[in-house]
């Protein structure tokens, strides 16, 4: 019997964020989350969408015949319910790059169990919202540093724990030499607030020396 995954969205598109931006991707969405995000803009895709059973035969085959990369997202892939599937899918399907969007709940543990894979990046999102996290953001990055396949991906809010978080980013880089492993975005559900944030999202970019990302899903709507 096949091997299976639990999904809420599974479909071939575009990476809309990050360093793969603009690459076709079969995006697999988990349904859960450890966190309620004022801003998420798949809160209620995650809300009203039932999970179905995906054989991942059937996945790897999409794989090839689409010739895409391979983005696991949520909800959180990092979660009890999820991270078992998303190790599976990590170290038994062939994919010529995959990504691993992540709040960070699990994913110190998920980088430790996966098979070793420059193919594979994880993208490190922290959601800032109170000092609590802030520390926590903190702790996580300076574990992460040291491994190269993983990047920083951050919603920018103009609020003092995100640009503590961005100060704290900039005193890394320099040294390290990883300043392409961050990346930054503007806030926003829809097109309009993309663009209305995005002026403050580049003014930081250009300041930090960090990458700017569009989050095209959003702007252009192929997600």
């Amino acid at each position: 019997m096949s091997k299976v995954v639990k999904l809420i969205e599974n479909f071939v598109s575009w990476q809309g964020e990050g360093p793969d931006s603009g690459r076709a991707m079969i995006i697999l969405r988990f349904k859960t989350c450890n966190l309620k995000c004022p801003w998420c803009d798949t809160s209620v895709k995650m809300r009203i969408s039932a999970e179905a059973p995906y054989e991942l035969s059937e996945i790897q085959k999409t794989i090839y015949e689409s010739k895409a990369g391979l983005l696991i997202t949520g909800g959180e892939p990092t979660v009890k319910k999820h991270f078992d599937e998303t190790v599976m899918l990590l170290n038994e399907l062939d994919f010529p790059v995959a990504n691993v969007e992540s709040n960070g709940h699990r994913l110190e543990e998920l980088v430790k169990v996966v098979n070793p894979n420059s193919r594979i990046k994880f993208m490190y999102s922290p959601k800032i919202f109170t000092l609590t996290d802030l520390e926590a953001a903190k702790d996580l990055t300076e574990k992460f540093l040291p491994i190269t396949n993983v990047y920083f991906k951050l919603v920018y809010e103009d609020n003092p724990y995100v640009n503590d978080y961005i100060d704290f980013l900039h005193e890394h880089y320099e040294t390290l030499s990883w300043q392409h492993r961050v990346w930054v975005m503007p806030e926003g559900v829809t097109r309009a607030d993309l663009l209305r944030n995005a002026e403050k999202v580049f003014d930081v970019c250009e300041k930090y020396k960090f990458n700017f990302s569009s989050r095209g899903h959003i702007i252009f709507g192929f997600v």
